[in-house]
């Protein structure tokens, strides 16, 4: 406690954002005490999100889901009091971050709601944006902090809304991303260039800052991890939850999710969320590989094994429901599309074939 001064910022959350924004804070000249789940070796951290409130007044909280800010608003909340205020730069569901709100105001302690949008590279430049909710009060103390590392703040308004702004770009990032993948494959399928699109694009009206960075690296297999499929997929999830509980049907926004499914049953979830362009183009994967069936010798004993075959494919779950593990949140049944799409794609073609063969078996054909 004797190192406790008004200017002291503990962060909680040491990934690709946290860490950048250590890093400003402190070229900033503020005093800064980190905390991570997993210990680092880094300089001033500290042993729990407890020491970590009693040295500083300003708290930022870099964790990545719904259920680990809880957890450490939670943990945070028998060492809080009205000197603090906690800035949440957790990308979750409105109702989580209200509900983080109440955990630090039951301790009479100030709440920012402070989503962010940018990934590494801006972060890296300090030019994150900040979409943020609170009290006047909290918002003119924490806006030095956030200066630190933006370019620009945007008040949206009461706790919540901030994060439905949030996740409502994101719905927008990942599904350029997306139909850019999609573009590019039928591009390459009609044998034209794919320099050639890229340098369309430039003069396009459609054309973006998420474009200018992802396509050449899209292009060229570069997926480190700028944003990563598991984070954006478990926005899309988010996304998924909210359409449930207000009946919307958002089907761009399902394509989408179902692709970044497939790339976690990849094992791709560390890799950029631009990784979804794999399946586009043609890179070699063994994912959909059919087993090989044993020739039979009598036709009926043929007819027979594809049948079984089909059954028992139609009684497996798809893909996407067994890859759910690597994500930090359960996927919906809404969620499912992509074991729903191939149900509803693949399924009628084996038993229109099947339909077809057994005809043709009974009527003595072939």
């Amino acid at each position: 406690m004797s190192r406790l001064t008004q200017k002291n910022i503990g962060v909680i959350g040491l990934g690709i954002i946290g860490r950048a924004v250590v890093g400003h804070l402190r070229r900033k000249g503020f005093p800064v005490f980190v905390w991570n789940r997993s210990p680092q070796p880094v300089p001033n951290f500290v042993g729990s999100p407890g020491e970590l409130a009693g040295l500083c007044n300003y708290i930022q909280i870099f964790v990545s889901d719904d259920e680990a800010l809880l957890q450490t608003a939670e943990q945070l909340t028998g060492d809080l009091a009205p000197r603090h205020v906690v800035l949440a730069h957790s990308t979750v569901a409105p109702d989580s971050m209200r509900a983080a709100a109440q955990i630090v105001e039951r301790r009479r302690a100030r709440f920012v709601e402070a989503s962010f949008t940018g990934s590494k590279l801006a972060a890296e430049k300090g030019e994150l944006v900040y979409y943020v909710g609170g009290t006047d009060a909290a918002l003119r103390e924490a806006r030095p902090i956030l200066e630190a590392s933006s370019k620009e703040i945007v008040e949206i308004g009461a706790i919540g809304q901030a994060s439905a702004i949030k996740i409502a770009t994101n719905m927008i990032t990942a599904a350029s991303v997306q139909a850019t993948a999609e573009a590019l494959a039928l591009i390459q399928a009609l044998g034209v260039p794919l320099e050639k699109f890229v340098e369309a694009m430039r003069a396009n009206a459609s054309h973006s800052d998420t474009l200018a960075m992802k396509l050449p690296k899209m292009l060229g297999r570069d997926f480190d991890p700028h944003f990563s499929v598991k984070h954006m997929l478990k926005d899309m999830q988010i996304v998924s939850q909210i359409a449930l509980s207000h009946y919307l049907d958002l089907g761009v926004t399902a394509a989408a999710r179902d692709q970044l499914v497939e790339q976690m049953q990849w094992g791709h979830g560390d890799d950029d969320y631009s990784s979804v362009v794999r399946k586009y183009l043609h890179e070699p994967s063994e994912f959909y590989e059919e087993p090989q069936a044993e020739e039979q010798g009598e036709e009926a004993s043929a007819a027979e094994l594809i049948i079984g075959s089909a059954e028992s494919e139609a009684e497996k779950p798809g893909r996407e429901d067994t890859g759910a593990a690597d994500s930090q949140e359960p996927l919906l049944a809404l969620g499912g599309g992509a074991s729903a799409a191939a149900a509803e794609t693949t399924t009628p073609l084996r038993r229109g074939f099947l339909k077809q063969l057994l005809s043709r078996f009974s009527s003595g054909q072939e």
